[in-house]
């Protein structure tokens, strides 16, 4: 019975060993991102929250050129691109449903970040 106990003891530590270095061994893979943690996040400022009357302004301090914006099950409502990238665009939804949306923004030098905004309905 002990001679048993031993045996399972050291399957399960030999495996949970393994398990340490796959997990090691994925981590150290995760390093060829680099790029794009060098780059710094950029400022984005969305106004108003909440969105009313169905136009809100983007400002960032990097070059737009690609505004999306989905319904939080994945429906584009929304998409612009700008031959010319520019700082600062304003957005006018045309008739949104009351709640959350996503704004993905995609930058001249490739970055891509993604927003949420809440919209209300219009007074």
């Amino acid at each position: 019975m002990k001679k048993s106990l031993l045996l399972i003891f050291t399957i399960i530590f030999a495996l949970t060993l393994q398990a340490q270095k796959d997990t090691t061994k994925i981590a150290g893979y995760s390093s060829h991102n680099d790029i794009f943690r060098d780059a710094p996040n950029p400022n984005i400022t969305i106004y108003p929250v909440p969105v009313r009357n169905n136009i809100f302004t983007i400002k960032t301090d990097r070059e737009i050129s690609f505004i999306k914006i989905t319904n939080i099950i994945g429906q584009d409502i929304f998409r612009v691109q700008y031959k010319n990238p520019q700082q600062s665009a304003t957005i006018a939804l045309d008739n949104p449903k009351r709640g959350m949306y996503l704004v993905n923004i995609l930058f001249s030098d490739g970055a891509r970040i993604v927003k949420k905004i809440l919209v209300e309905e219009s007074e």
